[in-house]
């Protein structure tokens, strides 16, 4: 069992940076993949970034790739996404997620626990 907390989240300006965290709780918290989706109103929960259990391997959405980092810290169960040059458009709820992975990094049915999320807000 994997338990996921995310915080960072809040309101900042067009351009602006926030970094989100994600800390779990549980067995095997280092062994799993992990990843950030997020989910606008009224949309799709869409992927956002992918680390690998040891974070040697990422993968981006097009739509962050060049703004967006993801990172990790085995050793305090922690994933952080940093994100930079933000726009109206990254404006959602992020969530966290953790499982073992099996090649399709951005789908959320590869995931099997989930954090509550946090909201993020860019203002134009």
């Amino acid at each position: 069992q994997v338990q996921l907390e995310e915080s960072g989240g809040g309101l900042v300006q067009a351009g602006g940076s926030l970094r989100l965290s994600c800390s779990g709780s549980g067995r095997d918290f280092d062994s799993r993949a992990m990843a950030w989706f997020r989910q606008a109103p009224g949309q799709e929960r869409e992927f956002v970034a992918f680390i690998s259990w040891s974070g040697g391997v990422t993968y981006y959405a097009n739509s962050v790739k060049g703004r967006f980092t993801v990172s990790r810290d085995n050793a305090r169960n922690r994933m952080f996404l940093q994100m930079n040059g933000l726009k109206s458009e990254d404006t959602a709820v992020y969530y966290c997620a953790a499982g073992y992975y099996s090649g399709n990094h951005d789908s959320p049915t590869e995931y099997d626990y989930w954090g509550q999320g946090t909201q993020v807000t860019v203002s134009s």
